[in-house]
């Protein structure tokens, strides 16, 4: 009887030790970023796939107000296979540097500018396809209310 209280509370503490989250070798930075969908250039986001803009500091590539915050090494954006929307950090999880970048191409993928680090962005996930990196893009939270697309974090 013992043992089995014993394993009834073991298996108690590892289940509610269990986290939601994943640890990244990213740091948290401040993330909020607002898009209006129904002024250009982010018009095309709305009923596209595979569609992705990216933002490095408030004033590149697109002028963005004072409020956003761009997460530790800037912020992709993109809508997936699905439609749905995603938003990665662009750091390179490999080079853990607010410096050293990936940057989306037109195949859904994400290239780090160092390591040559591939990575899948048309699901949503952010997932190495090849190179040296493991782990995944840091992801941030994307939400539509109405024509506005919110990036904060997870």
């Amino acid at each position: 009887m013992i043992k089995h209280c014993l394993a009834v509370i073991f298996l108690a503490l590892t289940f509610a030790s269990c986290r939601d989250t994943v640890t990244s070798s990213i740091p948290d930075y401040p993330v909020y970023l607002e898009l209006n969908l129904t002024t250009a250039p982010y018009t095309t986001f709305r009923n596209s796939y595979l569609h992705c803009f990216y933002f490095i500091t408030l004033n590149s590539p697109h002028i963005l107000p004072i409020t956003n915050r761009l997460g530790y090494g800037g912020i992709i954006v993109c809508t997936g296979y699905d439609g749905e929307y995603y938003a990665f950090d662009m750091s390179c999880p490999y080079e853990a540097s607010r410096t050293v970048r990936v940057y989306p191409n037109d195949s859904g993928q994400a290239v780090c500018e160092k390591c040559g680090s591939v990575y899948t962005l048309g699901y949503g996930i952010g997932d190495p396809q090849s190179g040296p990196a493991k782990e995944m893009l840091k992801r941030y939270k994307a939400t539509l209310n109405g024509y506005t697309l919110y990036v904060t974090q997870r």
